[in-house]
């Protein structure tokens, strides 16, 4: 990457591994019951199937609200959109988009998950809204680790 080039947009990734195949971690992500026991901490509605709109809630950031799902190629990708806040999004978009990927690895005994997130505006908003969901991602990813290979849910009484 060049040092001199301007920043152009604000976007992340966060990955991690599993240990666990591709099409189970896939499933932790896509089944509404399973993703309820360890990141939406008020309920998933809804499998994470191409061209369908779910809904999350979460008991840190109350209030139901709707996802699209763009792309599902099971088991290694899943797109997904919701509204952006006012004033964040990039380029006139009035939504964030997130990609994970879901790559098996060590003869697919483990998944390296990958998650990326785009279209935040260079503004003081943009930041403040992408830096805290790199943070709730990389919560996400933690749950999911600790939740598919044993079965704990870190996010019990962690936000209430």
């Amino acid at each position: 990457m060049n040092e001199d080039a301007a920043l152009q947009r604000l976007a992340f990734t966060v990955s991690g591994r599993v240990a666990r195949p591709c099409a189970e971690v896939y499933e932790a992500v896509a089944d509404p019951a399973q993703l309820s026991r360890y990141f939406t901490t008020g309920g998933a509605r809804g499998r994470l199937d191409a061209g369908e709109e779910v809904s999350w809630d979460f008991a840190d950031f109350p209030g139901r609200f709707p996802v699209r799902v763009i792309e599902a190629e099971p088991p290694r990708r899943i797109v997904i959109e919701w509204d952006a806040a006012p004033g964040t999004a990039d380029g006139g978009a009035a939504a964030t988009r997130t990609t994970f990927e879901f790559e098996p690895i060590d003869d697919d005994r483990r998944t390296l998950v990958t998650i990326t997130e785009s279209a935040w505006k260079l503004t003081e908003g943009g930041a403040q809204h992408a830096f805290g969901n790199c943070e709730g991602w990389t919560g996400m990813l933690s749950a999911l680790k600790a939740w598919v290979e044993h079965g704990i849910n870190l996010r019990e009484g962690f936000y209430r």
